[in-house]
């Protein structure tokens, strides 16, 4: 039943001409300043090229690219794809329809996650597979691309159950969207700003996790902190639908 539901939200997200013009926006966006990125390259090669302590090709476009564009362009869209995920279920009046089918609370929460999460996660291989095209003129350092990548997707699980379980308070689907916009990007601004002396907010922004694998260092303790914040939203959505179940 799980398996159901994400194919159906999968199958709603790439139905919605939205969806088509937000990823036309966001290639649009994401190629442009990634070629930009390696003209700059090549111009810095060729003025410093007597530089001993010049990065390589990966090391400078690859942390950059993922940790200043995509990861805050991803957190932007994300409330945009999951804001409808609860939101029309509750609009349409077809919640209390899918909440007396033979499936509980916790198979709708993580059959519309999976849903989402497998559309973003598409998203972020498809940015990978822009910067493998490096690989063409240069020799890659794929464990540092890697670990961005694994660290996105992390970082993509966490933002999206939130985003899910946002979107599971209201019926109103640009309410929902607002609201994840600020709960996401709120705590990424003040962490960006934030000095050492107030590691707290590096600690507890979800974008403050991202920055070893940016690095190119799999970090466990940045893994468990992912997952742990993931299952804590979802596990928010579920008693959320719980509470629907039960008062109505």
């Amino acid at each position: 039943m799980i398996r159901l539901i994400a194919l159906k939200e999968l199958r709603s997200l790439f139905h919605a001409p939205s969806t088509w013009y937000i990823l036309g926006g966001m290639q649009l966006v994401l190629g442009w300043l990634f070629l930009a990125l390696i003209s700059q390259f090549m111009s810095e090669q060729t003025q410093l090229a007597l530089n001993p302590y010049l990065k390589g090709a990966t090391e400078e476009i690859v942390p950059w690219f993922f940790r200043e564009i995509v990861s805050p362009l991803l957190m932007v869209v994300t409330p945009i794809f999951a804001m409808r995920l609860m939101t029309d279920e509750r609009r349409n009046q077809t919640l209390a329809l899918l909440l007396s089918a033979p499936v509980s609370s916790a198979g709708i929460v993580l059959g519309k996650f999976a849903g989402l999460l497998t559309f973003l996660w598409l998203v972020i291989l498809f940015v990978a597979a822009m910067n493998l095209t490096l690989n063409i003129g240069t020799e890659m350092d794929i464990g540092l691309l890697l670990s961005n990548v694994a660290g996105l997707l992390l970082l993509a699980a966490a933002n999206g159950s939130l985003a899910l379980y946002i979107s599971s308070l209201t019926a109103q689907p640009l309410a929902a969207a607002i609201a994840a916009e600020a709960a996401l990007l709120g705590p990424w601004l003040i962490e960006r700003n934030a000095f050492d002396r107030y590691r707290f907010w590096q600690d507890i922004a979800p974008s403050g996790h991202f920055h070893h694998f940016n690095s190119g260092l799999l970090d466990s303790g940045d893994a468990i902190y992912y997952l742990v914040f993931t299952v804590f939203f979802l596990t928010l959505a579920i008693r959320r639908l719980d509470n629907t179940r039960i008062y109505g």
